[in-house]
């Protein structure tokens, strides 16, 4: 998240938006293999977490729609030439992104994972 708000105080909203999409993949990851679950693929990863940690209600549903949401700004970020992120989406994508990362933060801590 560091990079993310770097980069979104040097107005490269672009890279905001993607970098904090990456700190909520890489905090997934963590979780995953918190349960011994590895994945080769940003899809997989993101439906395993989605299957183990949000099915299982212990992180809320709407964590599914914004992670999606991130990933797909990501997507365009990264590889759509024609698009560029205002100041307001990667704004709220951090926001978004630190909502995610404190709540995967405070259960590891309490799994005693962190």
């Amino acid at each position: 998240m560091k990079t993310a708000r770097i980069d979104f105080d040097n107005e490269q909203y672009d890279d905001a938006v993607s970098r904090s999409y990456y700190a909520v993949y890489h905090a997934m990851t963590a979780a995953l293999l918190f349960k011994d679950e590895v994945y080769s693929s940003h899809a997989r990863t993101i439906g395993a977490f989605n299957r183990i940690y949000i099915k299982s209600g212990i992180f809320p549903k709407n964590f599914t729609r914004i992670i999606h949401d991130l990933f797909q700004d990501r997507q365009l970020g990264d590889y759509d030439v024609d698009m560029i992120f205002e100041h307001k989406v990667a704004k709220n994508n951090i926001k978004k992104a630190e909502n995610i990362l404190k709540s995967v933060e405070e259960y590891l801590i309490e799994a005693g994972e962190f």
